[in-house]
């Protein structure tokens, strides 16, 4: 993952989830692969299977999570004077056309959850108004089509 960006906040959720995975879900998978077994026939028991399959999911996550913690790199909000330059780590405020304005803060992709206010700086729009300043109009080019949006606030 060569841009693997993610808040303080972020690394600490993702860290919580692996602990999580490592300490409680693999006991209760190891758990449900131990009572499918006492069952007798392991060739047709869809429970057995059901928990190998969950069993290897958690350990790809465990995997996934281990590798992208491993390689991040924490955008530290340390107090100083924020940039009026829009950055990993900005909260923008955009607005395209006649739509509502939209508030957001740009995130590395691991984090990114556009219900809860975070893009990606992969995203078309993360990408398209990264290095712009309030006042700036930025053309977005996504697969649907190209349009503009202005850059209202940067804090």
């Amino acid at each position: 993952m060569p841009n693997n960006f993610l808040t303080r906040e972020g690394y600490q959720k993702l860290q919580e989830e692996l602990e999580y995975l490592r300490k409680v879900k693999r006991q209760e998978v190891a758990n449900r692969l131990h009572e499918a077994m006492e069952g007798g026939e392991l060739i047709e028991n869809a429970e057995y299977e059901a928990a190998k399959n969950e069993q290897a999911f958690v350990e790809g996550r465990i995997q996934e999570l281990e590798a992208l913690l491993a390689s991040a790199k924490i955008i530290e909000d340390d107090g100083r004077k924020k940039s009026d330059v829009i950055q990993i780590g900005s909260k923008v405020t955009i607005k395209e056309g006649n739509f509502e304005a939209e508030t957001f803060t740009i995130v590395g992709a691991a984090e990114a959850n556009p219900r809860e206010g975070k893009i990606s700086n992969e995203s078309p729009i993360g990408k398209a108004i990264l290095g712009h300043k309030a006042g700036d109009t930025v053309k977005v080019e996504t697969p649907g089509g190209t349009y503009n949006v202005k850059i209202l606030k940067v804090g």
